[in-house]
């Protein structure tokens, strides 16, 4: 693809250096000749200084034959005219815009711009890691959460479970897994065996997380602690005894 980055900032040239990687035709234009220096000796992109909203800057980076114009500046009215000139003047087939102000994006919205919202993406991505409980939540669907996880069957004292059994007693689905031992992953049947230490992507209902918590690696400890808390340690001793019989 041609792609033209305005803005040299940490996410413009991040983004650069993703886009260059991969093999896509990259300017990145800023105002500052020194913000191309985070781009480094590897970038194989071209730089050039001006004005990103400029029609001249535009054309001279390529923007007749541009296929994304992303605005990455650090201010969000600039981006905006620049978005604005890319969609307008140029008709480029994909415009997106960054925005620091979560007020704007209803105002974004209605006028049909594509943009990315830092401050909004970082809140919702902390607010589904702490409802999900795990670090590797993938995303939200409604009453639903997309997690990724090794599997803990500890708390089962078994070494594997068919996916049905998973599925139904847990309200669960799983949607695909990886084995521990040789890496190959697979899309389950309901006869699939998982087994303990099985990379497991699998959507669970939001109130069902904390009860399914005990089949991630590093959470059903946690949970087994808070227990033995509640029951005045009854249950840390049944545990202890459970633990001699496997050992024995």
């Amino acid at each position: 693809m041609n792609i033209i980055i305005v803005g040299c900032g940490r996410v413009g040239t991040q983004l650069a250096m993703l886009f260059s990687q991969r093999g896509d035709d990259v300017v990145v234009i800023d105002r500052e000749t020194s913000a191309f220096d985070s781009l480094g000796r590897n970038f194989e992109g071209r730089r050039l200084v001006g004005v990103g909203f400029d029609e001249d800057v535009l054309i001279e980076a390529g923007i007749e034959e541009c296929d994304v114009l992303v605005a990455a500046t650090n201010l969000d009215n600039t981006n905006l005219m620049i978005s604005e000139v890319g969609r307008r003047l140029f008709a480029v087939p994909h415009v997106l815009a960054r925005l620091y102000n979560p007020d704007r994006e209803s105002a974004y919205m209605q006028l049909g711009l594509d943009f990315v919202c830092g401050t909004t993406l970082v809140a919702e991505e902390m607010y589904a890691k702490v409802v999900a409980g795990h670090s590797s939540h993938v995303d939200s669907f409604g009453d639903f959460e997309v997690l990724s996880f090794s599997l803990d069957l500890s708390t089962e004292f078994v070494e594997a479970l068919h996916v049905s059994e998973l599925e139904r007693d847990h309200e669960v689905r799983i949607i695909a897994f990886e084995r521990r031992e040789t890496g190959q992953s697979s899309i389950p049947l309901p006869d699939s065996i998982l087994h303990d230490g099985d990379i497991v992507l699998a959507c669970v209902k939001a109130d069902r997380i904390n009860d399914f918590k005990r089949f991630m690696h590093g959470q059903g400890h946690g949970q087994s602690r808070n227990q033995e808390r509640g029951k005045g340690g009854q249950a840390r001793g049944k545990g202890s005894g459970q633990g001699g019989q496997s050992r024995g």
